[in-house]
């Protein structure tokens, strides 16, 4: 008997998605930082044992979008919703907010089994995780609760074997050798952004989108061309920093994580352009991925 399903988490933005995602996976796949909003797309993950496949989702935090691009962003969190064998829902055990009700509704009606994933039990003490466990079990009374700690690991095992359990009976489907069904150029695009999350501050991370125009490899080098794009002359003027000193410490910091990354040494080439119209554009959404 041979198990296999898609396992797809969802919450608030911030609430450890990614973290979760990328400790079940066992491999870096999704942006992590203290920022909110900062997985944009939906990014699978693949784990293979013997008589499994488990296809994990991350997606994008939950929220009423403002703009196009956010609208592009909640796609992927509906799609999500629509075809999990199992959903998990992940709970900020330090923060009261409800996700944006809509969603919520779907996930409260989901025909799957939910896991209510309470995380961060490691900033929180007992009492709080208690209290946000019956709160919880009032809002999601069918919903499976598991606490645990993503960000140290702690009590994962319990969670794994409960989504091996609950998969259906089902063939592999992706080659058992396959980790994501995103391109390496993806990857490449998501440390940039990364770095730039990492290194700038206020709306700078929020307002760029990095695309991968040349990717080529040869046996001892991968040499790798992108564009950062920003909406204002001014963000421009910051990314690059005095003297190009920012862009060419954020560049660094790119590159190495990309040798970590692609097992490879990196040239990296960045530029950087203004579009003003970028994250409300339908024609700049849909060659970004984020529109159909």
């Amino acid at each position: 008997m041979h198990k296999a399903g898609f396992v797809n988490i969802v919450g608030n933005p911030n609430a450890g998605k990614s973290t979760l995602m990328n400790q079940l996976v066992g491999e870096r796949l999704s942006i992590i930082t203290s920022k909110a909003q900062t997985t944009r797309h939906r990014i699978m993950g693949i784990v293979n044992g013997e008589n499994f496949q488990i296809i994990y989702s991350d997606t994008p935090g939950i929220l009423k979008p403002k703009y196009k691009l956010q609208e592009g962003m909640m796609q992927f969190v509906g799609s999500a919703l629509a075809d999990a064998d199992v959903l998990l829902f992940v709970v900020d055990l330090t923060d009261d907010e409800l996700p944006d009700e809509h969603a919520f509704n779907k996930i409260k009606n989901a025909q799957v089994p939910v896991f209510v994933v309470l995380n961060k039990t490691d900033a929180v003490k007992e009492e709080r995780v208690n209290e946000r466990s019956e709160f919880w079990k009032k809002e999601l009374p069918s919903g499976i609760q598991f606490r645990l700690s993503a960000l140290k690991g702690d009590y994962l095992d319990k969670l794994l074997e409960a989504i091996i359990n609950t998969l259906p009976e089902h063939p592999a489907y992706y080659p058992k050798d396959e980790l994501t069904d995103k391109p390496e150029r993806f990857f490449v695009a998501e440390i940039v952004r990364e770095k730039i999350l990492e290194l700038y501050s206020q709306e700078i991370p929020y307002a760029v989108e990095v695309v991968v125009e040349d990717f080529k490899e040869s046996e001892t080098i991968i040499k790798i061309r992108a564009i950062i794009f920003c909406e204002r002359e001014t963000q421009k003027g910051i990314l690059l920093g005095h003297q190009g000193k920012a862009i060419k410490k954020m560049g660094t910091a790119a590159r190495l994580a990309m040798e970590t990354f692609l097992q490879k040494k990196v040239f990296l080439d960045l530029h950087i352009k203004v579009d003003k119209q970028w994250r409300s554009s339908e024609r700049e959404l849909k060659r970004f991925g984020y529109l159909q």
